[in-house]
């Protein structure tokens, strides 16, 4: 169910990594008929990953890097992802424009942020109005200092937080020598009913 690394069409850009993917996946309590949005594509990794898993929901997938764009598209096609919904542009603009359109209003499952952009703040903020009551948000940083400010923004929105950070070290072709990746800060937040 799972897919490689390797089996997905690598760019220029990033990709959440095999083990990190795998986690976040996890992280997002999908279901068979789930709506998730995916801000940030990258390779489309998570997208594609999404998608197989919600083979009767559907995906939001949000990206504006052009080199992102095409390895994204190349990889929906590869893997025949016909229920995502892909994109191209800037996700403030499309999720301003799922607020007014009221009908995204509190009606995805499920929200992964793989890239904001810079817009950090504004868009959990954003994420907020979309994501159900009891549904799931899952970001994945680099640095301390983004996931510490995704948490205040969760912990102010009154979010139950869990917080991972993940070491993982790989062996190096057929040695036993281990190569470790860079930490990652995996979150995820779960919106509270509002009374």
């Amino acid at each position: 169910m799972f897919i490689k690394d390797e089996e997905f069409i690598r760019g220029k850009c990033p990709m959440t990594k095999e083990d990190i993917r795998i986690l976040s996946i996890a992280k997002l309590n999908l279901q068979r008929d789930s709506k998730v949005l995916d801000i940030g594509s990258g390779t489309g990794s998570m997208t594609v990953q999404s998608s197989k898993f919600c083979n009767e929901g559907i995906v939001y997938s949000i990206e504006r890097d052009e080199d992102a764009i095409d390895t994204t598209l190349r990889n929906l096609d590869k893997f025949k992802c016909n229920n995502v919904e892909f994109l191209q542009g800037d996700a403030i603009g499309f999720l301003n424009g799922f607020i007014k359109s009221e009908k995204f209003l509190e009606w995805f499952d499920s929200i992964f942020i793989g890239g904001s952009g810079g817009d950090l703040d504004e868009i959990i903020h954003c994420c907020h109005r979309l994501l159900k009551d009891k549904g799931t948000i899952v970001l994945n940083f680099i640095t301390l200092d983004n996931a510490y400010k995704a948490i205040e923004v969760l912990n102010g929105l009154n979010y139950k937080v869990d917080i991972t950070l993940a070491n993982i070290s790989k062996n190096r072709e057929h040695t036993y020598m281990m190569i470790s990746n860079n930490p990652i800060f995996i979150l995820q937040g779960i919106k509270e009913e509002e009374h």
